[in-house]
């Protein structure tokens, strides 16, 4: 056999594995591709695939670019690639050669680091010094805020948003390459009136960064961008690949599918994967244009889907096909599996938050029961704090936990703010809390705050000796609004107040300060409300205080801290961190619509449409057992305490026509329940009728 046909036989042996649909993206030539990669169909393996069989079939290993969202993404890909290159030439016979590395040629990293290598390569050609380094976050941030003072924009009669907003900002005008007018209309309306600042400040920070050969992270796409774009040196680095393959496609932002444009303006050796139906991150200016318009953006594209579904059981995949076949538009698929067996997702209606939280735990320990170990479910949820409940009924359960997606509600500082003025009301010898109180206050720096909490442990915890404070003149407002304050949640203002009442009160006051020390004020005013809701829980101040978990996080990373010292906890997630992942049994939280979609992302169809993709992604993390669970009530106020309430309406994603899809299942109907309806009587609704009527007799 020739080196040839035993190269090519090799190539067949190594994609034996895959099915039909992954076959032909790995052996794809050199149009343009799009592998619409539904959710568990193997995307991973075939793009490692398809670079392994680029590289057997005689493409450069180093004329090979592979761009990914994260560093551990590229190196496995890349580590893929060099297993199954060892096996082809063990397959093709050893008459082959190939480096036991070649992978390590390829060009591989995020597009961020990528860029990087190519400014340090041929930023020269547009002026760039190639010993420029390179901003974090948190230096971005710090030098946006020396020229923010500088300019004095703080001192405006309005208050200007603080460095991080801006930032973030500016990053939006960069990444999207839309005005600034128009990036704070839609995504910073709170900022709209600072139009003027703002371009005052980017213009400095740009000039800045100038003249200190600094660039920021949005900076390496931008002039990745500018050297693509510039007719005499965009085909230099052109010329550097034969094959570009993009992961996540639907992630991309519009410079970086420019930037892509600008590296094969044709798509002569371009592979693109992902899934526009798991578009979830316009909130970091991700588009869902760049998937859906790629066949348009490059003519002669074949779109190439990935439909076999290795996750899920077909009832779920049943289910979840129908959810998603429900948006205005999209690529076309239908995900299948050969795992056959199973139940249908059962859509579980509960009367309301408290009914919902004892559901799905009953739920997680009757599958741990039947071996479904914690750790292999999964609780999901649109935003952080529709997990409070739960979160505190686990911890006096004592069923271990971890949070994915941010840290654990009461680690927000927003949420901690408030509950000091509850343990401070608690216990007033609580210098902890006192002090992380008073240096909220404007104008109360750490030495006075310290010298007052000194003088309240002199007292033994008496408020009153802060009495005869003299508050400086940016206090002034507040100190007696917050001594009013303190005299009411310590029980000295009349009858005592009821745990919903001191945190409303709690709440009133804190509102101003949030705004000044938070530009989301307004979201975090939100968490506060439900936390306001959840006391209901408890029957006294001290029980609440008691049950929270108020140490604070070891880092800021997905994780928030280190779970209990058991081999085995539940997941907690948002939809948006959950996605990539997989467990055995899936619990979607609050199916209701203003949750889903949350109501501040209904305002217009592009924004319901991620919602709906959203969702999607939720239901798609299940591989055998998926919950979808719906609070019929949602109370104005504690329902021990009022019956005010409103009925929620289920999700506008599972309309009437997806009901037969879903094991329609009542939360309240217990065993118990169940089995007194089964008993036998002799009495009937006649017997009943002729004891009414002698009322009448």
């Amino acid at each position: 056999m020739s080196r040839t046909a035993a190269a090519a036989a090799g190539i067949d042996a190594l994609l034996a594995d895959l099915n039909p649909q992954q076959r032909a993206a790995a052996q794809h030539g050199e149009g343009p591709l799009l592998i619409v990669a539904g959710a568990g169909t193997g995307k991973t393996t075939t793009l490692a695939h398809r670079v392994a069989s680029l590289v057997a079939g005689g493409v450069d290993p180093g004329r090979i670019l592979l761009l990914t969202f994260t560093r551990r993404s590229a190196a496995e890909m890349l580590r893929r690639v060099d297993a199954l290159l060892v096996r082809w030439r063990k397959l093709a016979g050893n008459g082959l050669f190939i480096s036991p590395s070649a992978s390590r040629e390829v060009w591989g990293g995020t597009f961020h680091s990528v860029a990087s290598r190519l400014l340090k390569q041929h930023g020269a050609l547009i002026g760039l010094e190639p010993d420029f380094t390179i901003l974090d976050r948190s230096d971005a941030e710090d030098l946006m805020n020396v020229i923010r003072a500088e300019l004095e924009l703080s001192k405006a009669d309005k208050r200007f948003p603080l460095k991080g907003t801006c930032l973030d900002v500016y990053s939006r005008v960069v990444n999207t390459q839309q005005p600034l007018e128009l990036v704070l209309k839609e995504s910073f309306p709170w900022v709209v009136d600072q139009l003027d600042g703002l371009k005052k400040l980017f213009a400095a920070y740009t000039e800045r960064k100038e003249q200190q050969q600094t660039l920021d992270y949005d900076d390496l796409l931008l002039f990745w961008h500018h050297l693509m774009t510039e007719p005499s040196v965009g085909g230099i680095v052109r010329q550097k690949f034969d094959c570009v393959l993009v992961d996540e496609y639907q992630d991309t932002n519009t410079l970086q599918a420019e930037i892509v444009k600008g590296l094969s303006p044709e798509g002569k050796g371009l592979t693109a994967v992902g899934d526009d139906a798991q578009s979830i991150y316009s909130f970091r200016a991700a588009t869902v244009r760049n998937i859906l318009d790629f066949p348009t953006m490059f003519p002669g594209t074949t779109v190439q889907p990935l439909e076999q579904n290795y996750r899920s059981t077909q009832p779920i995949l049943e289910a979840t096909n129908r959810v998603i076949a429900m948006a205005a538009e999209g690529h076309r698929k239908t995900l299948w599996s050969t795992r056959l067996e199973g139940n249908r997702p059962h859509l579980v209606s509960c009367l309301d938050e408290t009914e919902q939280t004892d559901a799905v735990i009953e739920r997680i320990i009757a599958h741990r029961e039947s071996g479904i170990e914690l750790k292999k479910q999964a609780v999901l949820f649109r935003a952080s704090h529709h997990s409070l409940s739960l979160e505190l009924e686990l911890s006096r359960r004592n069923i271990p936990f971890h949070k994915f997606g941010g840290l654990k509600f009461v680690e927000a500082a927003h949420v901690k703010d408030m509950l000091a003025f509850l343990r401070l009301a608690e216990n007033p010898r609580d210098s902890v809390s006192a002090l992380r109180i008073l240096l909220l206050l404007p104008g109360i720096g750490p030495k006075k705050a310290t010298q007052l909490v000194e003088q309240l442990v002199t007292n033994k915890g008496d408020f009153t000796a802060w009495s005869s404070f003299k508050p400086p003149e940016a206090t002034a407002t507040h100190w007696p609004l917050f001594m009013a304050l303190l005299k009411a949640l310590s029980g000295r203002h009349g009858s005592p107040l009821t745990l919903q009442v001191e945190i409303h009160y709690a709440r009133t006051f804190y509102a101003p300060l949030l705004e000044q020390k938070f530009d989301d004020a307004f979201t975090r005013q939100r968490d506060l409300e439900q936390l306001e809701q959840m006391a209901a829980r408890f029957e006294s101040r001290s029980q609440f205080l008691n049950d929270m978990t108020l140490d604070p996080p070891s880092s800021t990373q997905d994780f928030a801290a280190d779970p209990l010292l058991d081999d085995d906890y539940l997941i907690l997630s948002t939809m948006h961190s959950a996605k990539g992942l997989e467990w055995e049994s899936v619990y979607i939280l609050h199916a209701a619509d203003g949750n889903i979609p949350a109501d501040l992302a209904t305002s217009s169809t592009a924004e319901i449409e991620e919602e709906r993709r959203l969702f999607y992604v939720g239901l798609t993390r299940a591989r055998s057992n998926l919950y979808v669970m719906h609070p019929q009530r949602y109370y104005f106020h504690p329902h021990h305490k009022s019956d005010r309430h409103s009925f929620s309406q289920r999700t506008r994603f599972i309309p009437d026509e997806l009901l037969p899809h879903f094991a329609q299942v009542n939360a309240g109907k217990s065993k118990q329940d169940s089995a007194q309806d089964a008993t036998d009587s002799d009495i009937t609704t006649a017997d009943v009728r002729r004891k009414i009527g002698r009322m009448w007799a």
